[in-house]
């Protein structure tokens, strides 16, 4: 039956060239892919076109003068970028491993993304310890921002997210963040309402 996929097989999308899709998939994907594996991905019969499709990218990188390649690696392709790159590459490394957050950082910023504008001394009510430091952490990564201050006994400074929080997560505003009934405890049955 002509049209058809075979069985199994993802559909590739009309009049895209096979390397293009390789190309993607490769860029995509956070561990080597096999010339087996690419085939299934792009719905072709066998692994020789992705082989072609894979040399041809090569030697496009190569006569472009491109940061990377496609490398051989335990059994699979993955785009890596040059050795003489890898004091660039180091310095980027360094600076997400000093991003990461701990599990107190993130709890508070969870609270202050839900609860804003909301002050240290109800966030440390929710959390039950002491946050202060997390909160000039938070706010010296620009996650977090005073929005200005309670007008109640002392003035107590408001916090809230910044537009760098909305970057870090991927979101275009708070109205993405999930919505509580979203969430479920762990063992918790999908259907069953959040506790």
């Amino acid at each position: 039956m002509s049209g058809e996929q075979p069985s199994g097989r993802a559909p590739r999308a009309d009049r895209t060239p096979l390397k293009r899709v390789v190309e993607a998939l490769l860029f995509s994907a956070d561990r080597p892919l096999s010339a087996g594996r690419l085939a299934q991905l792009c719905g072709v019969e066998g692994s020789g076109q992705v082989r072609d499709a894979v040399a041809e990218l090569q030697s496009e990188y190569e006569s472009r003068g491109n940061a990377f390649r496609i490398e051989k690696i335990a059994g699979g392709y993955q785009v890596l970028t040059l050795g003489e790159f890898a004091p660039y590459v180091e310095r980027l490394q360094e600076q997400r491993r000093e991003q990461t957050l701990s599990k107190a950082a993130l709890e508070t910023l969870a609270i202050v993304a839900y609860r804003q504008p909301i002050t240290r001394a109800e966030i440390e009510d929710i959390r039950g310890v002491q946050c202060g430091h997390i909160l000039r952490s938070l706010v010296e990564r620009r996650l977090i921002r005073i929005t200005g201050r309670k007008d109640e006994l002392g003035r107590p400074m408001l916090y809230g997210t910044s537009r760098q929080f909305l970057e870090a997560f991927g979101m275009g505003a708070l109205s993405d963040l999930p919505r509580r009934e979203q969430f479920r405890r762990p063992g918790q049955a999908p259907d069953a309402p959040p506790g």
